[in-house]
């Protein structure tokens, strides 16, 4: 007979049970909804947070970053969060369309419903989609992802979100910005569905900004890219503050259609981007991008696992890590080839540069492989800035912090510029300049 031994729970972890005691009748969804919220529930009571050991926390230990559990954010005024908006944001002249979700709860009113509309995009309260039929398999977890505690902790808790619709042959003309404002402090959590019919295009720039939480900031984006598809996402995790940041993504790709992101991640001071994208259909790409910048004693970890459960397909991961101070980066990568999917291709890079002593990186990549017929490859280099680059280009009469910013730009452009979406490129560079000139 199999004996589960309880856990010690630490104070953060009985908040969280006691929080959802307290929030459970007020959460939105049908009642298999419900039933699946407190199992996840249950799941954090039994398990506790995601800790070190568990291998995929190993280097991000979330249980000891988290000290208490804020309650959830409350709900705020339309005028309350246009102001908040209008003080934070990220991307400048870019000519997008917004989608705003404030303090956990989509706000239809700050959203460009009609434009959307006239472009082909619908949208829906993800809490509307909770209470229908279908609002249980919004909540559906890949088997990838197992039983993750970040995942589980969202599923318990979701506040709000947003499902965005492309519909079939649709091409939209702009990018799209779904933002996430918080207004005030308390945890965030929500949940994003984007569905592209056949054929459709989209890209999609995802912002965090705002007040920190006293908690944790849990979001995750659903993608679900049909064939013959085009899905490019920004991510940008760069909110100030002590709290910890979650992102979830998962991803999964039809048949001669394609994926690109890149996630961004400068400011928190611990910050999870973790990963789940699987192949559905045949002759598909995805291309995954991540670049991070961490200074103090923060932690930043980009997760990732590729399944190639389908032949044909190419998929390419290509990660930059700069750190400072005594911050840490972590990098877990995996491919996962199943036995039936010949002719995959798939290559991982992750580089980090330090630029100090006391700054740590882990890097973890991973191939698992059950077919013959493939061409799989990873590689992992950590350094520090090269003194004959740096030497040069003092030498040609420039200033050596300058020569640094100059250097560390060339370093993490070479990701920025090979995803190669151009709306974005300029403001991720500056982004990064903004960063390196903050010291």
């Amino acid at each position: 007979m199999n004996v589960t031994t309880p856990i010690n729970l630490t104070q953060a972890e009985t908040g969280l049970v006691d929080r959802f005691d307290a929030a459970r009748t007020g959460l939105a969804g049908s009642d298999a909804v419900a039933a699946l919220r407190a199992s996840a529930a249950g799941q954090i009571k039994a398990k506790g947070l995601p800790h070190r050991r568990v291998e995929e926390y190993k280097y991000s230990d979330l249980r000891a970053f988290l000290k208490s559990a804020a309650p959830l954010a409350a709900a705020v005024s339309v005028d309350e969060a246009k102001a908040a908006l209008g003080a934070a944001d990220m991307l400048g002249e870019l000519d997008r369309y917004r989608i705003v979700i404030a303090n956990g709860s989509y706000v239809a009113e700050l959203s460009d419903v009609a434009a959307l509309e006239a472009e082909g995009v619908s949208l829906a309260d993800f809490n509307a989609a909770l209470a229908g039929d279908k609002g249980a398999a919004l909540l559906a977890q890949p088997k990838s992802a197992g039983t993750d505690g970040v995942l589980a902790l969202n599923t318990a808790f979701v506040q709000g979100g947003v499902v965005l619709s492309v519909k079939a042959g649709a091409e939209v003309s702009k990018p799209v910005e779904l933002v996430q404002i918080a207004v005030s402090e308390g945890a965030q959590v929500t949940r994003c569905r984007v569905e592209l019919g056949e054929g459709a295009k989209l890209r999609l720039v995802e912002t965090f900004a705002g007040k920190a939480g006293a908690g944790e900031t849990n979001a995750v984006f659903d993608y679900d890219v049909a064939d013959k598809a085009h899905l490019a996402t920004t991510r940008l995790m760069i909110s100030e503050g002590a709290g910890a940041v979650l992102a979830t993504t998962l991803s999964r790709i039809g048949a001669k259609a394609e994926l690109k992101t890149l996630c961004f991640i400068a400011g928190p001071d611990f910050t999870r981007n973790q990963q789940f994208v699987a192949f559905a259909g045949e002759n598909s790409e995805a291309k995954i991008y991540g670049v991070t910048l961490a200074r103090g004693k923060a932690l930043a970890d980009q997760t990732l696992i590729v399944d190639h459960a389908v032949p044909h397909c190419n998929s390419r991961e290509f990660f930059k890590t700069v750190l400072d101070d005594d911050a840490r980066g972590v990098y877990q990568g995996r491919i996962n080839v199943a036995q039936h999917a010949q002719k995959t291709d798939g290559e991982m890079m992750t580089q980090a540069l330090l630029l100090s002593e006391g700054a740590e990186m882990a890097n973890k990549p991973e191939l698992e492989i059950f077919a013959d017929d493939v061409i799989c490859a990873h590689g992992a280099t950590c350094g520090e800035i090269d003194e004959d680059l740096l030497f040069y280009l003092r030498a040609r009469g420039i200033p050596l912090e300058e020569a640094k910013t100059l250097l560390v730009l060339a370093f993490l452009s070479e990701a920025i510029e090979e995803f190669a979406e151009e709306d974005v490129t300029e403001i991720l560079e500056q982004r990064v300049r903004d960063w390196l000139a903050a010291k």
